[in-house]
């Protein structure tokens, strides 16, 4: 923008701007102090050029006008004649610079530098704004982070404390089962002494033997619940042949409930089959209902018989299955230690055997447990 009253001396700048600035260059004239504001709201300039003295206006006061709208517009005076200190005064009040009109070539290098500053200026601005907002970004986000160490310290707090809390159960839960556990063995001990002297004075009567085998198998689970309470594997398995159709059959009758099972040969301790089993009917009851909603089947496959402990109760969630037979586990349905199904997967990987539970179609949970069969049998069974 040029602010120039005489037509003249408005060519003469356009003409020394044209050949020498090197860009494009769109000028415009205005000539007195109304169309000077009106261009520099409307229309604002990269650069304004002004004369020093117009008729009713300055180019002082042309620079105030404009400084105001835009500060780090470039101003440049052209003047015919001006006093060393009145030049002074101008660049001390943030005049860009001044040009004498009898000096014309100075203009374009002028107008050149003063355009490559302000871009500068703008540049440098950009990249601190820039800067500045990327600090606030940093700040934020480094609240934030102090924010999420804090949550964090918070949680690791209380889990520290949940898991001091839940040691100090477990402890409790071990020292209980291992006090039980001596407390039981002295009473069941006596108790299987006169069993089994009645059963001798009795002449073998069935109820007596029955009576003896039950008393042996609470005192080899007690037994069982101290060493598991003291982190020990369950112990004294005593491997030989066994029909392990008796063994379901048996453990049916104990319990009241169906067992579909054929006669069936493998190697084991019947002792322990019958605790295994005996545990999964007994909880299959508990969480059902009643024996009429539990199930005992036996099946041959290639080289493994399978049973299948069905019940008919809520079943077991998808996400306890992997957790059921962990020592200590108690679902919501426990009404235990949490150490039977341990002992059953114990006795069943004794055997070389394999212990998982399924969903009931129905609805409810089959215990599956599968035992090798001999080598003889099996050949001989699917040949």
């Amino acid at each position: 923008m040029h602010l120039e009253d005489s037509e003249l001396d408005h060519e003469l700048v356009s003409m020394a701007l044209e050949g020498d600035l090197g860009r494009d260059l769109t000028i415009q004239r205005v000539e007195d102090e109304e169309g000077f504001l009106t261009a520099l709201r409307e229309s604002p300039p990269h650069i304004v050029l002004s004369d020093f003295a117009l008729p009713g206006y300055d180019g002082l006061s042309a620079f105030h006008a404009a400084h105001q709208l835009e500060p780090n517009l470039p101003f440049i005076i052209v003047t015919g004649a001006m006093g060393e200190e009145v030049a002074v005064d101008t660049l001390r009040q943030g005049v860009t610079d001044y040009i004498l009109k009898a000096r014309l070539e100075r203009l374009a290098p002028a107008v050149n530098r003063a355009l490559a500053e302000a871009d500068a200026r703008l540049s440098r601005e950009r990249a601190e704004q820039e800067v500045r907002a990327l600090n606030a970004s940093l700040q934020l986000r480094l609240e934030e982070v102090e924010r999420l160490r804090g949550t964090t310290e918070r949680q690791n707090q209380r889990l520290e404390v949940q898991a001091r809390q839940l040691e100090e159960a477990l402890n409790l839960q071990k020292t209980f089962l291992a006090e039980t556990s001596h407390e039981l063995r002295t009473p069941l001990t006596a108790l299987l002494g006169y069993l089994r002297r009645a059963e001798r004075e009795a002449g073998g009567s069935q109820v007596l033997q029955d009576a003896q085998r039950v008393a042996e198998n609470m005192t080899r689970l007690v037994n069982d619940l101290l060493q598991l309470s003291r982190g020990e594997l369950v112990q004294s398995i005593e491997m030989h042949f066994v029909n392990l159709g008796n063994v379901l059959r048996q453990v049916g009758r104990d319990y009241g409930v169906e067992a579909d099972a054929a006669d069936c040969e493998i190697v084991g301790d019947p002792g322990r089959l019958t605790q295994v089993f005996a545990n999964l009917v007994s909880n299959g009851i508990r969480v059902s209902g009643g024996p009429d909603k539990v199930q005992l089947v036996l099946n041959l496959r290639p080289g493994e018989a399978e049973v299948l402990v069905v019940d008919h109760g809520p079943g077991v969630p998808d996400d306890i299955k992997p957790r059921i037979f962990d020592k200590f586990y108690r679902g919501k349905e426990a009404g235990s230690a949490g150490l039977g199904l341990t002992i059953a997967q114990q006795v069943v990987t004794a055997h070389a055997g394999a212990i998982d539970v399924l969903d009931t179609p129905g609805g409810g949970a089959t215990f599956r447990v599968r035992l090798p069969l001999p080598d003889d049998e099996g050949d001989e069974d699917f040949a």
